[in-house]
Order: C-alpha cells, then structure tokens, then sequence
C-alpha cells in the first residue's frame, strides 16, 4: 500500500463545506429535510406566542381595553385542552419523524449496492484512509466517487474519537480494538471538511481532513497519482502513529511543506 499526504497548506486554501445546510450527498440531504420539519412543527406551538403576546398586549392594555372583567374566573376546559393537547401532539409528531429519520439514516444501512470499502483509522492527530481495492492509502485527504456508495470501517490506534463529514454523512464515533461502519454517498462533485469531534489532546484543533467528491474519471486520475507516493510499511506508519500534526509527520517523513510521492 502507498502513502500520499496532502499538505496543510492546500487544505487550509480550498474552499470546504463544512455544514449539512450544504448537503453533498442523500444523508445530510435527509438531515436537512429532518431538520426542516422539525422547525416547521415546533412554529406551531412558536407562532401563537409570537403573535399572541402583542396582541393581547394591545387589546387589554394599551389599546382600548375591551372584555368582560370575571375575577373568579379560573378553569376554561378549551384552553386547558390546547394548552396540553398541541404539546402532547407537537412531542408525539417529533418523536414519530425522529423514529423514522433514525431508522433510515442508520450508519450501518448500506446506501447501494458495490460500495466503495475504505479503512479509517485514527490517529493523534491525524486520519489514516486504507483503499484495500486501489492499494493506496492517504493520510488527512479522502477522495469518493460521486454517484458510487462508500462504506467506511472505522477504528482508532489510540484514544476514543469521532469522525464527522457533516456535509455528506453524520457524527459516528470510533474505539480502540473495535471497529464501526459508515455508510453514504456523494451526488455531486466538491470539496468537504472532515474532523474528529472528540477531544484528545493538544492537536484535536488541527485533526481535520479534506474530502473530495470527485467525478468517476476524476477519482480514477487521482487513485493513479496516489500510486506514486511513499510505501506504507511499519516503518512509516510508527512515524505517523506519534502524538504529531500532519505538518509535523510530514517533516519527520522527509517530505516537506509541499507534495511529495515516492514508490
């Protein structure tokens, strides 16, 4: 397997997406619909108070005060059955559509058939991409085809994380010695941020990653420069396992500040 990382410096100047307001692919499509909807349940029991208050402030207070005066007035069975009912409904109606987006959105549900496999592995503070099918690896740089599934087996070398690519995917968390899966896809071509959500340690600001949603053709030139890049042997990775930034293994590696391949 070969080794290509990518620089500091390219992920810090690409414009990355980093938001399931900007969907990339049907998971955080989903997640946005989801997200929609419970906004649009919750302007239900919202929008009376917005409206209501001012209006009651006005009749009863600054305009001119109109109703009847009934200080032993105390039990109104309509408003007893609005002010319990519509909650009681809103909570059923978010619990049902929270079931339902759960279910589908299962990290684990594959999203099509011939899913593209890649090996994660975390690091400090760094990610490790295996592509078992192309022979190549990347360090803090994930390329997918678009319009193809990607199932990504996840672990990590050392503390416990988690990884989020909000734009294409949800938050799915990774432990020492076990192994977890993720499912998505991308339909359109672009750039995302990836990250580890989980703190651990000194480097956690800095452990983010570049994914690319690249057209068929696009991801096959790409898999071909990454065949030009250094062995990942045991050597290479116990340099890359260290409590290092990127820009820290790629000085320890040999490699630079700039792009670097070797066979």
């Amino acid at each position: 397997m070969l080794a290509w990382l990518a620089t500091d410096a390219a992920m810090a100047s690409a414009p990355l997406q980093q938001s399931f307001l900007q969907p990339m692919g049907p998971v955080a499509a989903e997640q946005f619909t989801h997200l929609l909807r419970v906004v649009g349940i919750t302007m239900v029991v919202i929008l009376p108070v917005l409206v209501g208050v001012p209006f009651i402030l006005w009749r009863y207070r600054y305009g001119k005060p109109r109703g009847d005066y009934t200080p032993e007035w105390e039990f109104s069975k309509p408003l007893e059955y609005a002010l319990w009912g519509v909650p009681v409904l809103v909570v059923i109606v978010l619990a049902s559509w929270l079931c339902y987006s759960t279910q589908k959105l299962d990290p684990y549900k594959p999203v099509g058939p011939e899913p593209l496999g890649v090996q994660a592995i975390g690091l400090d503070w760094k990610w490790v991409f295996i592509y078992p099918e192309e022979g190549i690896a990347t360090v803090d740089e994930l390329a997918v085809p678009v319009g193809r599934p990607v199932e990504i087996t996840l672990t990590t070398d050392t503390v416990m994380q988690s990884l989020l690519i909000a734009p294409l995917t949800g938050q799915i968390y990774a432990m020492p010695g076990m192994t977890t899966k993720l499912n998505f896809s991308a339909t359109r071509p672009g750039e995302a941020q990836g990250e580890n959500t989980q703190f651990n340690g000194s480097g956690f600001g800095r452990q983010k990653f570049t994914v690319r949603a690249l057209a068929p053709a696009d991801y096959a030139s790409w898999i071909a420069r990454g065949r030009n890049g250094l062995v990942l042997d045991e050597s290479t990775y116990a340099t890359l396992r260290r409590r290092t930034v990127l820009a820290d293994a790629r000085s320890d590696l040999g490699l630079g500040s700039a792009p670097n391949r070797s066979s």
